[in-house]
């Protein structure tokens, strides 16, 4: 039977998740602005799409992160992270050149891919057997966040303009320097870093990645038009800004219990049962989701928030599940892995829409997710397993 948390694990857990909230309100802020950025700088849904790119691009660079972080402490890095992304987010108005706003989401993108390579491995260093509660406590603080996000920087927009929405950056370096106060004198070594070697990882870990890799890439498109796209379907459908960033605000909301639950449940029925359950529902529902009346928009987003967003902590966990001594570095691999998928997958959706129309890009996207289905059965099951996998 699985240990409950204590005091001091629940204590660090909830302070690296808060770490996550604070981080991800800013990296959410692309999806609202981007209907804004498409309009100021006259862009087609492809190039708006390489925005996206460009903000992945860094996590080139997330298995260097996950081997240095099996190799040194690199707290600090993590702390000062929601900082730096939220300075950059916040002047993506204030520039007036479209490679000022690359250069912009490039920094950004650095510090979120550190940050996201690093989050998990101080999760999984202070969750002891509670892993999957563990990673659904961390996923929980960036979709909590990607609630209030969409929100804040409509709110920035609307009292500041786009242009001079910058001053909203405020609330990212206080949260800095609450992480700082409060996770300086955290040990998430438990006396031993393990070095970080990618051959052997990637070896270990290999026949978990593969067929994950291909679930990951089967549900990118959906994904996209989901996390991205959403804002910008909504006003390219005659609605407002404000109607467009609610929407993103409700399914990431939904999202956020779906992926407690997603996280929670996959240690209690198995991390299969979760993924073979929530795909096939999130493809329905978003084949439903674009045919529906007005009155059902908000309903249909809250059931497809609960049930898309249940899927991440569990790919999360079978990582960590096959690679228990080498996390930071497994980490390291599959942030790059899944950064790289969005990214492209990003890319895909917004040339989709240019040719086909972003209401039929949708379509596609959700009939694409059922092609992931058989891939769940070739995940290998967890080798230290309590109860069901």
């Amino acid at each position: 039977m699985k240990q409950s948390y204590t005091n001091s694990q629940l204590k660090n857990v909830l302070i690296i998740a808060g770490g996550h909230f604070a981080h991800d309100i800013y990296s959410s802020f692309l999806a609202p602005f981007l209907p804004l950025i498409i309009d100021k700088f006259d862009l087609t849904m492809t190039i708006a799409g390489l925005l996206t790119f460009f903000f992945r691009l860094p996590s080139f660079f997330s298995p260097l992160f996950g081997i240095l972080s099996d190799r040194i402490d690199m707290r600090h890095l993590a702390i000062i992270a929601p900082a730096l992304t939220a300075v950059m987010m916040s002047l993506l108005g204030a520039v007036p050149y479209y490679s000022l706003v690359v250069i912009l989401l490039f920094i950004a993108g650095i510090s979120a891919s550190l940050f996201h390579v690093l989050g998990p491995v101080m999760i999984a260093r202070v969750s002891s057997s509670n892993l999957g509660r563990g990673m659904g406590f961390w996923m929980v603080g960036g979709e909590f966040s990607r609630t209030v996000g969409p929100l804040l920087a409509v709110w920035a927009v609307s009292l500041w303009t786009f242009e001079g929405s910058y001053p909203v950056m405020i609330v990212g370096i206080a949260a800095s320097a609450f992480l700082y106060i409060y996770m300086k004198d955290i040990d998430l070594s438990h006396g031993k870093y393990y070095t970080g070697d990618l051959k052997k990882t990637w070896l270990s870990i290999a026949r978990v990645m593969l067929p994950l890799s291909g679930i990951m890439i089967s549900v990118s498109l959906m994904n996209a038009a989901l996390v991205i796209f959403l804002p910008t379907y909504m006003v390219s459908s005659g609605k407002s800004l404000w109607f467009g960033g609610t929407c993103l605000a409700v399914l990431e909301l939904s999202g956020t219990l779906g992926i407690y639950t997603g996280g929670t449940f996959s240690d209690r029925i198995g991390r299969h049962t979760v993924l073979l359950a929530a795909i096939p529902m999130a493809s329905l529902l978003m084949i439903c989701f674009v045919h529906a009346p007005g009155w059902l928009i908000f309903p249909l987003l809250i059931l497809l928030g609960f049930v898309a967003f249940a899927v991440t902590p569990v790919e999360l966990a079978l990582v960590q599940d096959h690679a228990k001594y080498h996390r930071g570095t497994a980490n390291g691999l599959y942030m790059g892995i899944s950064f790289f998928i969005s990214a492209g997958a990003t890319v895909a959706f917004g040339g989709l829409a240019d040719v086909i129309g972003i209401k039929n890009a949708y379509i596609v996207s959700a009939i694409l997710g059922f092609t992931g289905i058989p891939l769940i059965l070739l995940l290998p099951r967890r080798e230290n397993n309590v109860g069901k996998t």
